[in-house]
């Protein structure tokens, strides 16, 4: 089953940072027609986001081991257990890929139809929006504290020191592929961008289908992935609009 290391998500948010600071390089100065534009403060709050991101692994949270390994799959929800009885390596590892897409579809279409200090401020919202949804996540996962699918079957014994299979709930994939979305419709909408509802449908429609393939992997339950597109959608609003 395909994991993210501690490493590895390092990795992810520190290119994430990386690739905003180089969109915020160039002019600062703006027309009076630009509704916002990207600032060092803005790759000021992606390096708290990643901070705060990384917190919860730095401190080994959570530190409570799993209530019950192997669990009963009677104790959750009848819509849930699918979720048990789902464990493809292949979906996983196409969610992964799926979000990394969705990820540059949303960077791609904020270069529709918007000029150099446009586009710079758009990639810095939508830097935001997944930088910040991924640190809500990493922090409700710590709290909730939720088994994963797999210590619902007969591997749980084996699966139950992993700290990741504590952390269920929400679903992170999810999180991030709804908070880009929600971002980028609120830009667009904002800008009166080209092909913006085409755009829009294309990135809810992809974090629709990471979601699913977060389940089909095993690695969540359907509550889960809800959960991660309430939270990422949230998140992408209020970042968009607090770009205002």
């Amino acid at each position: 089953m395909f994991r993210f290391t501690f490493a590895a998500r390092g990795a992810r948010l520190t290119a994430l940072t990386c690739g905003a600071l180089s969109a915020l390089g160039g002019p600062s100065g703006l027309s009076a027609q630009s509704a916002y534009h990207a600032t060092w403060g803005d790759a000021a709050q992606l390096g708290a986001a990643g901070v705060t991101y990384l917190i919860p692994s730095a401190l080994k949270l959570p530190s409570l081991p799993p209530p019950c390994a192997p669990c009963d799959p009677a104790s959750v929800w009848n819509v849930d257990r699918v979720g048990i009885r789902s464990h493809s390596s292949a979906a996983g590892t196409a969610s992964n890929v799926l979000l990394l897409g969705e990820g540059g579809v949303a960077f791609l279409a904020a270069l529709d139809g918007a000029d150099g200090p446009r586009v710079r401020g758009r990639l810095a919202v939508l830097a935001d929006a997944g930088a910040w949804s991924a640190a809500a996540s990493s922090w409700i996962k710590a709290l909730a504290h939720r088994s994963r699918p797999v210590l619902y079957t007969p591997g749980a014994a084996a699966a139950a020191g992993d700290r990741d299979n504590r952390m269920s709930f929400p679903s992170g994939h999810a999180t991030v592929a709804f908070a880009m979305a929600a971002s980028y419709l609120v830009l667009a909408r904002r800008d009166h961008a080209p092909h913006a509802t085409r755009n829009a449908i294309l990135l809810f429609a992809s974090a629709a289908a990471v979601s699913s393939l977060r389940v089909a992997a095993g690695r969540h339950f359907p509550t889960d992935v809800l959960g991660g597109a309430v939270l990422g959608t949230g998140v992408g609003l209020a970042v968009a609009h607090w770009h205002h």
